[in-house]
């Protein structure tokens, strides 16, 4: 059967679906904001530090000292303003903006899920997500049934690359064959109640995890999509994010990959909510006349779709951009952000700075707690990008207090899920000197293993 885009880009669909998607997303991301007010992480990871990690080409981003609350605020706010589809398409480029920025203040906090709501809320800036049942259709007295369907299978198709290549980045010697990282996280959780003391040492029980949790993100995207094992399907969803949940302290993500899976279901559920949603705010809003429209038309079809287009082929390249490096991947991590490779590594380092003369000769080490908070010394410490950026504020730091000739060697030593420990950085190399740049980092020292993989 032969595909016809053009077909294809014309078929209509129910809105219900986006506009739920809509709300949760909405809701989700104004409680991760106070969230993340309540627990005083704005204080302790953007106010307090002296110093923040940078992303390749965006030094520029840094924490706003006390107006970092206000930008906690209009993200939060926005985020609202998207749940209940009021002023959505500036509230949605005001989230993603605001969200973005936080997420770039400091390259310490990356999470992959950080990286995804700001992938989905791009995307949603040209979805018709408010067409249907929100304040934008009373404010204009208007509403849509109907939207492309193209709009919704675009979400179905970031979820699913997101899964998908989660699924493949399993797919190596350390994850199947070693049960690694899980070997070395699962038995600390032997007080979990019930499994704890019963499954959590058993060697049969990480490499279970492991196999079941590779298959998992290959096979639900397409368990998701096909009717017929759709709720075995989000059952698996509802177990496996659950279970990370109690095991790992990863914050949101495993509710924010729920409630977006709902989006795989069929309009009727979605129609289901909407019309329970109605039947609560029925006394407590207006309900003005309608003029109900078939179907939502864009004005600028053809710019929308090219974009979405290119975007997704980005989506569908970046995260293989590491075969471009010569080097093992887990070690040098040269490709590893933004490539939807999700704890697969356990590692941890120990990075001692010394500061010294050319001419002289004369040296001193840095104590690096005089510089950075525990958990940036912790980050700073085995990847590479990190101790090249703290190197280059060390040299600038005592350059300025008057220190002539300043170089900045670093002795690093680094251990990969469960390997004994071995020099990560060559202690020749003036990392004053070296400049970041996108090329492979040569003062790297070779991995001495090898893991087998995508």
């Amino acid at each position: 059967m032969n595909f016809d885009i053009k077909t294809y880009l014309s078929k209509n669909t129910n809105a219900a679906p986006l506009a739920v998607f809509r709300i949760v997303f909405g809701i989700m991301m104004c409680f991760s904001m106070i969230r993340f007010w309540y627990h005083g992480w704005i204080e302790t990871l953007y106010i307090q530090p002296k110093f923040h990690f940078s992303y390749y080409g965006f030094e520029w981003v840094k924490p706003l000292g006390g107006y970092t609350y206000l930008l906690f605020i209009i993200c939060g706010v926005s985020a609202l303003f998207v749940a209940f589809g009021l002023k959505y398409r500036l509230a949605i480029i005001t989230f993603f903006l605001s969200f973005t920025y936080i997420e770039l203040m400091d390259k310490t906090t990356y999470l992959n899920h950080y990286y995804f709501v700001s992938l989905l809320s791009f995307l949603m800036i040209f979805l018709p997500a408010n067409a249907h049942f929100s304040v934008d259709n009373i404010l204009r007295k208007k509403t849509f049934e109907k939207v492309p369907k193209w709009t919704i299978d675009s979400v179905k198709l970031l979820l699913g690359i997101v899964y998908f290549y989660a699924g493949l980045a399993k797919i190596n010697s350390d994850w199947l064959f070693k049960a690694m990282p899980l070997k070395i996280w699962l038995p600390s959780k032997y007080d979990l109640p019930l499994i704890g003391d019963t499954l959590m040492h058993q060697n049969w029980f990480h490499f279970a995890m492991s196999w079941s949790g590779m298959f998992y993100d290959l096979t639900i995207p397409f368990l998701l999509l096909y009717r017929r094992t759709r709720v075995f399907a989000f059952v698996l969803v509802l177990i496996f994010h659950v279970f990370t949940r109690i095991l790992f302290p990863i914050g949101m993500f495993p509710f924010i990959m729920i409630v977006s899976t709902l989006i795989f279901f069929d309009a009727n559920l979605h129609i289901k909510i909407i019309g329970f949603l109605k039947r609560i705010f029925k006394n407590r809003a207006a309900n003005p006349t309608m003029n109900i429209k078939s179907s939502y038309n864009y004005q600028f079809k053809k710019p929308v779709t090219r974009l979405l287009i290119l975007f997704f082929i980005v989506q569908l390249l970046f995260p293989f951009r590491y075969l471009l490096y010569p080097n093992e991947l887990f070690w040098t991590e040269e490709g590893f952000r933004f490539s939807w490779r999700v704890m697969l590594m356990e590692k941890k380092g120990i990075s001692t700075f010394k500061i010294a003369n050319a001419e002289t000769g004369d040296f001193f080490y840095v104590d690096n707690k005089d510089f950075l908070t525990s958990f940036q010394e912790k980050q700073m410490s085995f990847q590479p990008d990190f101790i090249l950026e703290y190197a280059h504020y060390l040299g600038d730091h005592f350059k300025s207090q008057g220190h002539e000739n300043v170089q900045v060697f670093v002795e690093s030593h680094v251990a990969l899920n469960g390997r004994l420990s071995q020099l990560f950085i060559d202690k020749n190399v003036d990392l004053y000197r070296e400049k970041e740049s996108l090329k492979p980092k040569y003062w790297i020292l070779p991995f001495k293993d090898e893991i087998k993989g995508l």
